[in-house]
């Protein structure tokens, strides 16, 4: 596409549609063919590959009251604060539970929307973990005419981490 092109498909002024093309071709993903621009597939598919293969430690804030040994079963299952898998085994998935159960504010009601928009910024599963935190004696609820509701029933208390 030419960058009047781009303007008019994407719907960004044209300043920003050159800042990233910009941004692209110093990457090397886009190729200028004559004020023409075009994706370099290959280049595209090796960015995609490289950065696939890099590791993202666990945030320090989902380790943030929790014992050493629940932080290094932590440190498998979180990439940055995203959970990759649910575990398995029942005691490293209870460290997780216990973990994403601080997310939730004693004493507060939650209606199932909003537990779920909570667990899903953690995993895409969020029923499961809803589930298990209920199985688990995390989280208790309720039904009521418009959904069930929801609450901490169990796990532990932590303060706000230090800023």
């Amino acid at each position: 596409m030419t960058t009047d092109e781009l303007v008019e498909h994407t719907g960004v002024r044209r300043r920003a549609a050159l800042a990233a093309v910009g941004d692209l071709r110093a990457a090397a993903l886009v190729v200028d063919d004559d004020g023409t621009y075009r994706l370099d597939g290959e280049a595209m598919r090796a960015a995609a590959r490289d950065a696939a293969e890099v590791e993202i430690p666990m945030d320090p804030v989902i380790g943030f009251g929790m014992t050493d040994d629940e932080r290094v079963v932590l440190a498998r299952f979180f990439s940055g604060r995203v959970l990759n898998e649910i575990p398995s085994q029942r005691a490293k998935q209870l460290v997780v539970l216990q973990r994403l159960v601080l997310e939730f504010d004693p004493g507060r009601r939650y209606t199932e929307f909003e537990v779920n928009e909570v667990l899903g910024t953690f995993h895409p599963d969020w029923s499961t973990l809803r589930r298990g935190m209920v199985d688990e004696g995390l989280l208790d609820r309720e039904s009521a005419a418009g959904g069930n509701l929801y609450w901490r029933s169990g796990g532990r208390v932590t303060d706000l981490p230090p800023d």
